[in-house]
């Protein structure tokens, strides 16, 4: 036996034998069968999985831009309700009786707070009327992520809050409720609450006649409802209270002893 031969019987003998597991993967990936159709198949494996995953991602921001209030309904919960759209109320004329316009809400969100303290300070600093304890409460519980602070605040408080520049606080555009005639047709229009929801006279009504239900589902945003139209004429309502007003404010008869 030749030098070479004896020398590669020892390296033979001396390497340890290659696990199974090593060789069947070996086997799978570089086989008998052809490398370069191996390879395109690895290819287009990657291929395909890449593009799922795009796909997905592209489905979630459709998700997201064809609704655009997922993110308010996302942070609302049942006792934080965000102020939802209402159609007008008109008279018989066309005079707009109720209607909403945008007013900013104050919100924050205890996870993202650096300092609950400091925030809570430089908040009532610029919003004196803000029940201070009750901030503390409501910014200190770590475990929410998201709290009402205030609804409804003016232009003014939010720029003044915005100019504080805390982490974790932030607006909510919301859905207030006006009457333009004030307490004219109070007695049969009604009322809503902060969260518009109706809860005397036309505006229940409304509710209770299916409103309701479209916000639930998520269906009644913004200007897409169509106006109310009652029988109601807001130019006689105005002339008989201006009638019975005077009698309101005559003194009673004396029927005392004479």
């Amino acid at each position: 036996m030749s030098e070479s031969a004896t020398n590669t019987a020892a390296i033979t003998q001396a390497a340890p034998a290659e696990p199974w597991r090593r060789r069947a993967l070996r086997a799978l990936l570089y086989g008998k069968a052809d490398r370069h159709a191996k390879a395109r198949g690895r290819i287009g494996l990657t291929m395909i999985a890449f593009t799922a995953v795009y796909a997905v991602i592209a489905g979630r921001l459709i998700v997201y831009a064809v609704t655009p209030d997922s993110h308010m309904a996302r942070r609302g919960t049942a006792g934080d309700a965000v102020a939802t759209a209402r159609p007008d109320i008109l008279d018989r004329h066309g005079e707009i009786l109720a209607t909403d316009i945008k007013a900013p809400s104050l919100f924050g969100e205890p996870k993202r707070l650096i300092d609950v303290d400091e925030a809570v300070e430089l908040l009532t600093a610029v919003m004196p009327d803000l029940d201070t304890k009750e901030v503390r409460e409501r910014l200190g519980n770590r475990k929410r992520g998201f709290a009402w602070l205030r609804r409804e605040i003016t232009p003014k408080q939010q720029q003044d809050v915005y100019k504080l520049g805390i982490p974790g606080i932030g607006f909510l555009t919301e859905n207030k409720r006006v009457y333009p005639n004030g307490s004219e047709v109070a007695h049969l229009i009604g009322l809503v609450n902060v969260d518009n929801q109706g809860i005397a006279g036309v505006e229940k009504w409304l509710d209770n006649s299916g409103l309701a239900a479209l916000h639930a589902a998520g269906l009644a945003t913004d200007r897409l409802q169509e106006p109310v139209n009652l029988a109601v004429d807001l130019r006689v309502q105005h002339t008989v209270r201006d009638e019975g007003r005077p009698a309101t404010k005559r003194k009673p008869p004396d029927h005392g002893p004479k």
